[in-house]
């Protein structure tokens, strides 16, 4: 495919595919006399935004490919990996136990206020956490309906399991570092790193681009040429992530700005941090950092020590070398000069974001 993709036309196709998708749940649950609100909620929470980012990089790693024939089962097999993002999220939220998402209550905070009636407030909240728990497991199932019916061949099929299976793989070791080290944050960067690098950098960025280019029947060198490019933008975008999670703008970015400071996050930030940190200033952030209890004038303090600590700068750094790194491959990469441009783009968007 040599023309440039219209990214916001891909957005709409794959929403096209999940909504459609997920009112036929919903139709075929209420034929078996099943609940309903499964599937609309699971409905609900993809509607209220997202940017889809693994759905169009999937469908760039086939451009990039030079991939061709109908573009439809590459959209399917990007929505597919927005439904097991869905389920991702979701869990991921009860684990943090997380208020808000995309600006909306998360999927068990919703679901414990709606079955409140009659209940105590711990039975409503245990009710939210399992029916949530529930509704991403379906999620998890669905993404693989979806991708099994995406009209593939046997060869694509063949070339995509594999990649997904280490996806999902990949993905849970990432999150299993990140749930362990929560609470408990050090200086030890290289973990703070090594988090980055499996629960976003790979799941995120690289893992999508190798399916997309799979299905183009991609060699391993050209898979190995994505990565180059893959994880150092990985790896940026989730530091730009972790930057706003302490300095954002929650109007902007959908999320409070105090969570990943009372959960005690172990991000690259805090890791530096506390690295350089004077004696007082580590015993400051040791002490405020993980507090449930935080709020906002002890995080103003906590934001002030990570700036006098040069840890926001560093990390700052860090994204621009990563960027430039990423910047290097492209310039020699062997990917369709319509999908570099557009990788070029969106890199640029990702890092440079406010929310």
């Amino acid at each position: 495919m040599d023309q440039p993709l219209d990214l916001a036309a891909l957005r709409a196709q794959v929403d096209t595919v999940l909504r459609d998708f997920l009112t036929g749940k919903a139709a075929a649950a209420a034929v078996q006399h099943l609940p309903q609100e499964a599937a609309r909620a699971l409905a609900d929470f993809l509607a209220a935004g997202g940017k889809r980012l693994r759905p169009l990089l999937c469908v760039l790693g086939w451009q990039a490919a030079a991939g061709r024939g109908p573009i439809a089962p590459i959209i399917q097999v990007g929505a597919a990996l927005e439904m097991f993002h869905a389920f991702c999220l979701i869990h991921d939220d009860i684990m943090d136990n997380s208020a808000s998402r995309r600006g909306q209550p998360t999927i068990h905070r919703a679901l414990a206020a709606r079955h409140a009636d009659g209940r105590t407030q711990a039975a409503a909240q245990r009710l939210g956490t399992g029916t949530a728990i529930l509704i991403g497991d379906l999620a998890l199932t669905w993404s693989g309906e979806l991708l099994y019916t995406a009209d593939l061949t046997a060869a694509q099929l063949s070339a995509v399991l594999p990649l997904v299976d280490i996806m999902r793989t990949e993905v849970m070791y990432g999150q299993y570092l990140d749930l362990t080290s929560t609470g408990h944050p050090t200086d030890d960067v290289e973990r703070a790193l090594a988090i980055i690098r499996y629960k976003t950098a790979k799941y995120t960025i690289e893992r999508p681009l190798h399916i997309g280019a799979a299905l183009a029947g991609a060699s391993d060198p050209f898979r190995a040429a994505l990565s180059e490019f893959a994880l150092p933008i990985g790896e940026a975008f989730q530091m730009r992530d972790d930057i706003l999670g302490v300095y954002g703008n929650p109007a902007q970015t959908g999320k409070p700005c105090l969570d990943d400071l009372r959960d005690g996050k172990h991000t690259t930030l805090v890791a530096l941090a506390l690295r350089h940190a004077t004696p007082d200033q580590r015993r400051t952030l040791s002490v405020l950092i993980g507090d449930p209890a935080l709020g906002e004038i002890a995080a103003s303090r906590i934001r002030r020590l990570l700036t006098d600590t040069g840890a926001q700068a560093a990390v700052e750094q860090l994204i621009q070398d990563r960027w430039e790194q990423a910047e290097q491959v492209l310039a020699r990469a062997p990917f369709s000069p319509p999908a570099i441009n557009v990788l070029r783009e969106l890199a640029h968007t990702a890092l440079a974001r406010k929310k």
